[in-house]
This record gives C-alpha cells, structure tokens and sequence, in this order.
C-alpha cells in the first residue's frame, strides 16, 4: 500500500511539475513574441538619451541598454 502510494504521489508531483513548466514556457513565448512584434520598442520607450546616462541611478530607465555586462568579482577570472 506505501509503495502504491508513493508512486500516486510521484505522479501527481510530476504532473504538477510538469504543469507549472508548461505555463512558464507558454508565458516567456508570449513575452518574446511580443518583443519580436513591436522589435523591443516597449523595453526601450522609457529610455530617453538623456536618461540613458543616468541609467543605473535614474527610475526613467530601468536597465542600461549600452552597457556591457560582465561576471561579478566573486565568479572568478573569465577570459
């Protein structure tokens, strides 16, 4: 009876699993698909040149488009 019922509890956490995954994946389709439609305007409207300076500090702009990103210090020497 325990090995029955851990196996309907696999089942049914896999199936949950399984779920969870599928809307996820459903919802960064949808996201990059409307990226693609509108060619990334919307992430760059706030964006002005002259925010675009004061990006890591100004609220106008909430990430900088021109900037390179790199490892953090911790994650060591990467060439």
């Amino acid at each position: 009876l325990l090995s029955l019922l851990q196996k309907w509890a696999l089942l049914s956490l896999s199936a949950c699993s399984s779920l969870c995954c599928l809307c996820c994946l459903l919802g960064l389709l949808v996201a990059v698909g409307l990226t693609l439609g509108n060619q990334g305007r919307v992430l760059l409207a706030p964006c002005s040149i002259s925010s675009a300076a004061l990006a890591p500090v100004s609220r106008e702009c909430p990430f900088d488009p021109t900037r390179v990103y790199v490892s953090p210090p911790w994650a060591g020497d990467v060439p």
